[in-house]
């Protein structure tokens, strides 16, 4: 048995072959492991016989056969990683000749250039054991011992923890060790629960943000598998695989260039060189993951993916950092530096007061003896002069707001993924708030991207019903060619052969399936009929895209060209009809043209016109050397409409943000005409606006002004057409400058970037956009970006809220404190009382306040926060001061005449003026809480967590108050006592709706003025006024900011004829409009 049980040890640590060994090892130490287990199972299978002379033994051969043969399952490709990471990170062309270059790669990887890899589950298994994946290794995360120990680094917990051991010195030195550690117990308790909630909540808000990360990375690659486009995930992609990219498409992985058109990549990231690198087939085939497609398109090889890749390599060591301060985070930081320092500062002076009383002799005991008699004196006094300050810096240094800014972020951010908008940058969320003009593309967001090609014009006749037989064949062949060879989409046909499937972008993807279905275009005989001689790829400045090809029937060179119509049109000097004849294009046949694609866009059509030459003998002979296409003389094949309808929920997202203050602005590459009736549609134009005061321009013309001309008009801007990215930036950079936070949605990646708030698009945006965005919008959808505005407003009047019920409770017991101690030598509030408040009600008040929802209507209709608004607003000051004058005036008013009045002892009366103030703030915190213009009533029967945590919190009051006596150092009350607690604390309602009153009334003229039921006012006429002057005096008279009125653009002015100001209009325009 001995020796089974060591031969079966020596047979596990044989079968065990390391993975560092190569390939040529690993054959060696299988061999050599059959051989051993071999020859020790015949060993063990012999039997012992006696020896006898008549028995003959056999001969035992004495060799074993051993079988090499791999399984077929995990054959080796014919090129290894070592050798294609030579090839790819050294740039080794020699080691790439060596492997026949890329005909040679393609092969040893088992691929096809056209088809890419067979895509089988077995397959991509084998490519995945033999490769590797495409994931990289992560830095380790952060433990949850790590946010406590970040937690314990706050100054307001050193502080506190500081003044707990000494009020336990202190308690014990004057109460003995059996009594004296309660107040100093507390404190260290209190610490606990805050440093846990801290901590607890930055891990959590870790991981959310990993998973948040790990969702944003994971990107949507298109790949040819089995002869089929695909889209696959980033973390799908094995070696060998056919990548397709496109401008700014991020490379998923290293490999080499098979087949494409002008590629440009930028390699900053990787080798931070600002020039971007030109990646062709014969001079520099080498693609590296991590870089960007800046220009043209590729299909390339991925030869090395996750680890095996430099940038996989970079991204191991990266660690995302968490910890950056907002712009919110920083301005309550400094207002909560602030506070400490002043409660510091005052709890120094009481400190200094009391002890100058004290020396002075001026101060007794209960027995109305001094308590300063020289060298007599005891140390009590002098210690429970010191224990009073420290109460007043336990009371007063706040310990709530960055915990508050933590969870409502947590929250928010949640919540905002379920409405379809990621966030990428905490910053994001609360500038979402502050955002006065949002600009936003047309396609995708405010459209449904859902393209169809609805007409044709074959000349000056509409011909969409499919192929005629009027229709002149060659034209028909002349579109066929300019569809399938000028685009970058592709067409599959299943194995059934009934069906097709598109790829590319929807604009590709309309013109291909039109093509298909009603001119029968075959995408695949038309390009082996062809060579494609040279590109010049779709730009997003001249609007076109065209291609050079040579026909290989005849060796006849041809250009085509497809792109915006009236670009097209004016490339142009003869056109196609029906029957192919050409005709003079000459300048009434091009009005006639004009009024064509005018139609179209008026009916909310996108217009694409196809032109075509073909080169002269002359030219054909020098169409080596031809690296620019022709542009000139032109025959006009046809013209394109297509249709891409508003999402039906466009218009009421408009309307939400104009409501809130937040003007709209339009900014796309369609025509003037397709612009205005998309924008109209959506409510981003009135019907019948007068487009006169430059509502709608064209990306040239805004262009062409000059700097004070751009300044002085770029606000009454609604629509932007015909622009390119530039035209965004420049207007983006003009809206800054007038002191706008503006949030741009789109695809443009530099204009992203210089954006207060980047919102880019998660189904059609490339991936250099979302990396240069703050919040990914997932589902393309305009009404996500309300959503998003909402959240962020309700992120921001969050924070506000509870600045303001921390900051009465902070200022009330402050001074109470300051004034109890300064006059009769000791505090009301205790140590454990003021923590309860502070730490206890902050805890719960928290977890109530931060999951508010941004479902009151009355916080979308407030005008927004603008950029340099104060995070302490009027209001707010006057609801702080107002709750903190009444909480003073009543409880020093009992502090000081409560037993005259009441008649109760003194042991009641501290606990009364306890058990008020937490009353106080219980319902201060009710009114704190409610949006302005919402009903009280309503959300209360709705928020069931809210009530249950006030209910937690009145609970443990009445537990303190009856049953913790001794502990809270508080006495029983009777019922009578409680109703008077409870009355004087409800108080602090009325005040606070009549704060409200009296904030609405200064915001709001009066009824007579401007009243709900709406006004009619004559403005008269100011003949020696300039326009400016007149908008400023309207302004004035109307006590309105300039924003709502010349934003919404409701000014029309004329200064020939008197205004009458009418309200009978609504929605985004506010109720006004100037009108002749």
């Amino acid at each position: 048995m001995d020796a089974i049980f060591n031969a079966n040890v020596c047979i596990e640590l044989l079968l065990d072959v390391p993975a560092t060994l190569s390939e040529p090892n690993k054959k060696w130490q299988s061999a050599f492991s059959k051989i051993y287990c071999s020859r020790t199972l015949l060993s063990l299978a012999k039997k012992p016989v006696a020896t006898n002379k008549y028995n003959k033994i056999s001969c035992s051969p004495s060799y074993t056969v051993v079988n090499f043969e791999t399984p077929a399952e995990h054959k080796s490709f014919k090129i290894d990683q070592t050798s294609l990471n030579e090839i790819l990170k050294e740039k080794n062309f020699d080691q790439f000749r060596k492997f026949g270059g890329t005909p040679g790669v393609v092969s040893a990887l088992e691929t096809d250039i056209s088809g890419g890899i067979i895509g089988s589950q077995e397959d991509v298994a084998r490519r995945q054991e033999a490769f590797g994946s495409n994931t990289y290794k992560k830095p380790p995360k952060e433990s949850f011992f790590h946010f406590v120990v970040e937690a314990f680094k706050d100054l307001a917990i050193l502080i506190l923890l500081g003044c707990a051991a000494l009020s336990i010195g202190l308690g014990i030195k004057v109460h003995g060790p059996t009594n004296g550690w309660y107040d100093g117990g507390c404190i260290f308790v209190a610490v606990f629960l805050v440093v846990a909630v801290s901590a607890v909540s930055s891990f959590r808000e870790n991981r959310q943000f990993d998973k948040l990360s790990k969702v944003g990375n994971n990107i949507q690659i298109e790949v040819t598998r089995k002869g089929r486009r695909q889209q696959i995930s980033i973390y799908e992609i094995v070696v060998g695989d056919v990548i397709c990219l496109k401008i700014g498409d991020q490379i998923p992985a290293d490999g080499l260039f098979l087949e494409g058109h002008s590629l440009q990549v930028d390699e900053s990231s990787m080798t931070r060189e600002s020039n971007h690198v030109e990646v062709n087939r014969s001079q520099n085939p080498f693609l590296f993951s991590g870089t960007k497609v800046v220009d043209g398109y590729a299909c390339m090889l991925a030869t090395s993916v996750g680890m095996s890749t430099t940038w996989g390599q970079m991204m191991s060591q990266i660690s995302r950092d968490t910890s950056g301060e907002t712009q919110l985070k920083a301005r309550l930081n400094k207002l909560t530096s602030s506070i400490r320092k002043v409660v510091l500062a005052v709890a120094f002076l009481v400190l200094v007061v009391l002890l100058v009383h004290y020396f002075k002799r001026n101060t007794t005991d209960e027995n109305r003896n001094r308590e300063f008699n020289g060298c007599n004196t005891k140390n009590d006094a002098v210690l429970r002069i010191v224990a009073t300050s420290v109460n007043i810096v336990v009371g007063a240094v706040p310990k709530g707001l960055s915990l508050a800014v933590t969870l409502t972020f947590a929250y928010s951010i949640k919540r905002m993924m379920f409405g379809q908008a990621m966030v990428r940058k905490l910053s994001a969320c609360e500038m979402m708030a502050s955002a006065t003009i949002i600009c936003t593309d047309k396609t995708g967001t405010l459209t449904l991207n859902h393209m169809e090609v609805t007409k044709f014009w074959l000349g000056k006749e509409p011909a969409i019903e499919g192929v005629d037989s009027s229709i002149s064949p060659w034209v028909v062949e002349l579109i066929q060619q300019g569809v399938a060879l000028n685009t970058t989409g592709s067409v599959y046909k299943t194995s059934s052969g009934l069906e097709n499937e598109f790829s590319g972008s929807p604009t590709e993807k309309a013109i291909l399936s039109w093509a298909v279905q009603e001119l029968n275009m075959n995408m695949e005989e038309l390009k082996q009929s062809c060579k494609i001689l040279e590109v010049e790829v779709f730009s997003p400045i001249k609007k076109r895209s065209g291609v050079l090809m040579r026909k290989n029937v005849d060796n006849t060179i041809h250009v085509h060209w497809k792109g915006a119509a009236e670009m097209i049109l004016a490339m142009c000097s003869s056109y196609y009809d029906a029957s192919g004849i050409k005709n003079q294009l000459d300048d009434h046949e091009r009005e006639k043209f004009e009024q064509i694609i005018q139609g179209m866009a008026a009916s909310s059509l996108r217009c694409i016109a196809f032109a075509h030459k073909q080169v002269s003998e002359e030219e054909n002979d020098d169409v080596d050397d031809l690296k620019k296409l022709d542009e000139d003389n032109l025959s006009l094949l046809g013209l394109a409409g297509i249709k891409n309808p508003c999402r039906p929920e466009a218009k009421k997202a408009v309307e939400d943000c104009q409501s809130a203050g937040v003007n709209i602005k339009m900014v796309t590459g369609d025509s003037v005409f397709t612009a205005k009736a998309i924008a109209t549609e959506c409510g981003i134009l009135r019907l019948n606006q007068d487009l006169s005061s430059g509502a709608v321009v064209e990306g040239e013309e805004f262009r062409n002004y000059s700097h004070e001309e751009r300044m002085e008009k770029v606000e009454r801007i609604c629509v932007m057409a015909r622009s390119s990215p530039l035209d965004k930036l420049l207007m983006l950079q003009c809206l800054k400058l007038k002191g706008h936070v503006v949030a741009v949605v789109g695809d443009d990646a530099p204009t992203l970037k210089e954006a207060d708030i980047g919102l880019s698009m998660g189904i059609q945006g490339t991936e250099a956009a979302k990396e240069s965005s703050d919040i990914v919008i997932l589902d393309d959808n305009f009404s996500s970006v309300a959503t998003v505005l909402g959240w962020g407003r309700c992120v921001y009047t969050i924070i506000q809220i509870f600045i303001q019920f921390q900051l009465t409770v902070n200022i009330a017991a402050l001074v109470i404190n300051f004034v109890a101690a300064v006059s009769a030598g000791e505090v009301p509030l205790s140590a454990f009382q003021l923590l309860w408040v502070n730490l206890i009600m902050y805890t719960l008040g928290v977890l109530s306040i931060s999951t508010k929802q941004p479902t009151c209507r009355e916080l979308m209709n407030k005008p927004p926060v603008g950029r340099t608004e104060p995070l302490i607003t009027n209001n707010m000051s006057r609801n702080i001061l107002a709750q903190a004058m009444y909480q003073i005036v009543v409880l020093l008013t009992l502090q000081f005449r409560g037993e005259s009045i009441f008649g109760f002892n003194e042991k009641v009366k501290d606990t009364m003026v306890f058990n008020i103030f937490v009353l106080c703030q219980v319902f201060n915190e009710f009114k704190t809480r409610k949006f302005e213009g919402e009903n009280v009533s309503e959300w209360i029967c709705k928020n069931k967590l809210f009530l249950g945590i006030i209910g937690i919190a009145v609970v443990v009051q009445v537990s303190i108050v009856e049953f913790l006596n001794k502990f809270a150092n508080t006495e029983r009350l009777s019922w009578g006592q409680w109703s008077s607690c409870i009355g004087i604390a409800a108080v602090s309602w009325p005040i606070g709706s009549q704060m409200r009153t009296l904030a609405k009334n200064k915001e709001n003229p009066p009824d007579g003025f401007m009243g709900p039921g709406g006004w009619k006012v004559l403005v008269d006429y100011y003949d020696s006024l300039a326009p400016a002057d007149y908008e400023k005096k309207i302004l004035k008279l109307f006590q309105l900011s300039y924003h709502h009125i010349v934003y919404h653009n409701v000014l029309s002015l004329d200064l020939e004829k008197p205004y009458t100001l009418l309200s009978p209009l609504s929605g985004p325009n506010l109720g006004m409009d100037i009108c002749p």
